[in-house]
């Protein structure tokens, strides 16, 4: 398996199989604290344990996690037995290709929801680490992946949307279903979490009521709204100091808020560290 990946680095590393990404070795912790987008994300070596708000998910390979949509998360890496670096897989989702799966796929085939809302490791089965490796190998013949990786994609999916967190893709395409409004509120809140916001706006623009919404909105993202935007605020805050060179007042008032004292706080509840000591630290981590 680590000779299919031997270009792969710390850093998410695209390869010439489209949406597949490698991640190889001993990943820094601040890497980890990131906006997640839609992915399937196999561990083959090592392990990984991702927090999401008050839930934390521990892998042990093989095994997976599905995003559903962006989120924040922070997270860490172990290495393999034996002196095997951490390595895993990440296949980023396309709407297109999961809707032509679903269309093809009888409903009977398909797991209910278990009725828990956590996020959860997924145990990889037999058949699912069949479809990546097949689809891997096709990096030593690369004339062979416009052909071949479309299939190797569909049959991985195919798996997952079988699986016990299958339902959580499916939601992107119920639209008669509430939570497909939740999925739209989460982008808006995405591309405007430096504005202020009341929760019965959002609720407006999923057309629910503010408690349904809430409830529908923390299942998906593990979150509720304000911590969603809190964490999002505080994700580009931490960018803006440790690699644009921006003040602790002038990040604060960049990302929206308005108190720099408060900003502190929660800056240093969530990264375990004062902003300015974060940034001193990172900058002399990636010196």
């Amino acid at each position: 398996m680590i000779e299919l990946c031997g270009k792969a680095t710390t850093e998410p590393t695209k390869t010439e199989l489209p949406r597949v990404l490698i991640i190889k070795g001993e990943v820094p912790a601040h890497q980890l604290a990131a906006i997640y987008e839609p992915i399937i994300g196999l561990v083959l070596q090592g392990g990984k344990t991702i927090s999401i708000g008050t839930q934390v998910i521990h892998l042990e390979a093989p095994s997976y996690f599905v995003i559903p949509t962006e989120m924040p998360a922070t997270g860490f890496v172990r290495q393999g037995e034996n002196g095997l670096p951490y390595l895993s897989v990440g296949i980023q989702l396309d709407q297109t290709v999961l809707l032509d799966l679903l269309n093809d796929i009888p409903p009977n085939n398909l797991n209910s929801r278990n009725g828990s809302s956590e996020f959860s490791a997924c145990p990889a089965t037999s058949g699912f680490l069949e479809s990546c490796l097949r689809m891997l190998r096709l990096l030593k013949t690369p004339e062979h992946i416009p052909a071949l990786a479309p299939v190797y994609e569909r049959e991985i999916l195919y798996h997952v949307l079988i699986g016990p967190d299958g339902w959580r893709l499916r939601q992107l395409f119920q639209s008669r279903d509430k939570e497909s409004s939740i999925h739209q509120t989460i982008q808006w809140v995405r591309q405007n979490f430096i504005n202020s916001f009341e929760i019965e706006q959002l609720a407006d623009r999923a057309c629910m009521g503010i408690t349904t919404f809430h409830r529908q909105f923390k299942s998906i993202t593990g979150l509720s709204p304000i911590q969603f935007q809190k964490q999002l605020r505080l994700l580009e805050a931490r960018k803006l100091l440790a690699f644009s060179g921006y003040s602790v007042t002038d990040a604060a008032l960049d990302v929206g808020y308005e108190s720099i004292s408060q900003f502190s706080r929660e800056y240093s509840r969530f990264f375990g560290n004062s902003p300015a000591k974060d940034a001193k630290d990172l900058k002399e981590l990636v010196m």
